[in-house]
């Protein structure tokens, strides 16, 4: 009788194991940190200490600004810069001192609040300042502010000119190939040819469409207090009008006000951007899993790089590992964004706090779209496509060409034209011999008899062609 004896197991107490791309726990700061090194200054815990302090001193140099907030302002051109530098100017340093002071308040917005108190003076114009810092503010008010910022720069400065590029790309392969001609493959069987520029051109089409909407999704905040009423700020100065106060403040952040909030802007634009995000997410993994197929049947031929490895086992392979890669980060990027549409729009009465450890994962779900898209590029970038191995499978299936005769046929007159048709091609390989002496014992004119003599699969593609280079082109 065998006895098991189960190999000992490691211990977790492993020594020097101090944080880098090697222990990180996510792979995006692990193996594809240096992909990723854009993201890490926005979306990490860094990036929205940093969008905090930003809030809360635009915030106090606005009110200064205003002439009915009065007790504050004007702000000398000194006390200006200042406050400029405390903005501008934060650091990893800064950032470690607020997580320093969390570890006490156990609170991260007052941390922020408590930190920039500590940057004040005791004495003068910034001692005057200090009550105002965090003036009449929830910490949600600072934190939808931050997150708006964070999302809105991640788009527009990470996302959009990543995916843009990807469509251009996209665009020029199209106008390569918009005249090659291809089988297609509808429910994986033959079908009407295309060609290959057209298919491509599909998803820059989609992309495009897709990239639109994404960019017009509108960044909404609030600052309105507690429970969104403007309660302190009333209560402090009852003659000011908040409402276009407030509005103002974010419109000077390129954000737009949500006045109907509780505690929380209730997310529901940040449904709406990862919704956006979702379905061209979506659009890329089509295309991913397409150019996966084309290149397991052999339409693309993949660029092999010298000193890549395909197999540990296998010398000969060259696998689409960039495709393959950008599959299954779409598919976390996807899982991501949904949930976030799914939850963050929603909170019991006037707040709960279920949203907060959800929010810090936007970044996440942005990340691996960005990764994506890297791998998709790159894989594109590596084909090339085989028109010999496409021409062989349009000159083996030339049954597609009954759908052309039994409508031709149809305009014609002839009633059981596709029953007719149907019983020559139906699961069978039709060659074209067979296909002429049907058509050439048809009643049709001769005009039109002569044009299906001469059509062959190849020559079967309809407007693919113009198709894919009015696109290329910009004039569709």
């Amino acid at each position: 009788m065998l006895v098991y004896h189960p190999l000992p197991i490691l211990s977790l107490r492993t020594p020097g194991m101090d944080l880098s791309p090697l222990t990180a726990i996510s792979p995006l700061d692990g193996r594809y940190a240096e992909k990723l090194s854009a993201c890490r200054e926005l979306f990490s815990e860094y990036g929205l200490l940093r969008l905090r302090c930003l809030v809360e001193i635009r915030w106090l140099q606005f009110l200064a600004d205003r002439p009915e907030i009065d007790g504050i302002g004007p702000l000398s051109p000194v006390v200006k810069q200042f406050l400029n530098g405390l903005a501008e100017d934060f650091g990893p340093e800064e950032a470690r001192r607020i997580k320093a002071l969390e570890a006490t308040t156990n609170h991260d917005v007052k941390a922020v609040e408590y930190y920039l108190a500590e940057r004040f003076s005791d004495d003068g114009e910034l001692a005057r300042l200090r009550p105002f810092l965090h003036f009449a503010c929830t910490s949600e008010d600072i934190n939808n502010i931050a997150y708006a910022l964070m999302l809105r720069r991640g788009r527009d400065e990470l996302l959009l000119p990543a995916l843009r590029e990807l469509e251009t790309q996209l665009r020029v392969m199209a106008g390569r190939y918009a005249e090659l001609p291809m089988l297609s493959r509808t429910h994986g069987q033959p079908a009407s040819p295309t060609t290959l520029g057209k298919e491509l051109a599909n998803f820059c089409a989609r992309l495009e469409r897709q990239l639109r909407l994404f960019a017009e999704v509108p960044a909404l905040a609030k600052i309105n207090g507690a429970v969104g009423n403007f309660n302190a700020h009333l209560a402090a100065y009852p003659d000011v009008d908040w409402l276009a106060l407030s509005g103002d403040f974010l419109a000077s952040l390129g954000l737009e006000p949500n006045l109907y909030t509780t505690q929380i802007e209730p997310h529901d634009w940040i449904a709406e951007y990862c919704d956006a995000l979702s379905r061209i997410d979506s659009v890329l993994l089509d295309a991913s899993r397409d150019c996966w197929a084309y290149i397991s049947i052999g339409y693309f031929r993949q660029r092999r790089v010298a000193d890549e490895v395909g197999s540990s086992t296998m010398p000969h392979k060259v696998n689409p590992i960039d495709f393959e890669n950008a599959e299954g980060n779409l598919g976390l990027a996807n899982a991501l964004c949904r949930h976030f549409a799914d939850k963050l729009p929603l909170s019991r009465w006037q707040r709960d706090l279920s949203d907060s450890t959800v929010l810090r994962n936007l970044g996440v779900a942005c990340g691996h779209a960005l990764l994506a898209c890297q791998s998709l590029r790159r894989g594109l970038d590596k084909l090339e496509a085989d028109p010999e191995r496409m021409a062989a499978d349009l000159d083996s299936s030339w049954e597609v060409l009954g759908e052309a005769v039994q409508t031709v046929m149809r305009r014609h007159g002839h009633a059981d034209a596709y029953e007719r048709l149907k019983q020559l091609t139906r699961g069978e390989r039709v060659g074209p011999e067979r296909l002429r002496e049907f058509v050439a014992g048809l009643d049709l004119p001769a005009a039109a008899k002569a044009r299906l003599l001469a059509l062959t699969p190849a020559d079967y593609t309809g407007l693919a062609a113009r198709l894919a280079t009015e696109l290329a082109r910009g004039r569709r």
